[in-house]
């Protein structure tokens, strides 16, 4: 792994980027293979129920509307999600997406960092000062407590089995 210039500098360098409880499953072939142990290279889809104030939650009623989202994500913010499983630094994710992606993702820090911001203001990535160590659920296929999804919400090629080395 080749040094990236500033990556041990940035104010993110010892955080820890995490997955919050969220449902998601990997979906499609291969994209990008980083050759890391509990990461696949495939794509991500979420799936995160929809919160209705009184008239929306109506209206949903009456229009038959979806009682959630489906996210599918790049494949940069793929391995990315993948990668953000509480046991690597902001500074390690830089550095293997930097690896993986090369010019594409250049300038990898700043693009990596604001990837990060923007899961992080839709609740759905933590920056923690300390590894996660299992102190929730992040794998595939995980509903957390707080979240209603509809049942059978999934797709015929959700895949939500957890890889080997993987964090659950």
């Amino acid at each position: 792994m080749v040094k990236l210039a500033g990556a041990q500098e940035h104010p993110l360098a010892n955080k820890y980027p995490t997955r919050a409880p969220v449902w998601w499953a990997r979906t499609g072939p291969v994209v990008k293979d980083p050759n890391l142990v509990g990461v696949s290279g495939r794509n991500i889809v979420l799936r995160i129920p929809k919160q209705f104030n009184r008239l929306e939650k109506f209206l949903a009623r009456l229009l038959r509307a979806p009682h959630e989202v489906r996210r599918p994500l790049d494949a940069m913010n793929s391995l990315m999600w993948e990668l953000c499983d509480g046991s690597r630094t902001f500074s390690e994710v830089c550095h293997i997406m930097d690896d993986v992606f090369g010019e594409e993702v250049s300038p990898a820090i700043q693009r990596t960092s604001a990837a990060i911001a923007l899961l992080q203001s839709t609740n759905l990535l933590l920056l923690l000062d300390d590894p996660l160590n299992e102190r929730w659920r992040i794998g595939p296929g995980c509903v957390p407590d707080h979240q209603t999804l509809m049942e059978g919400g999934h797709r015929e090629g959700d895949d939500t089995h957890p890889l080997p080395g993987e964090a659950k």
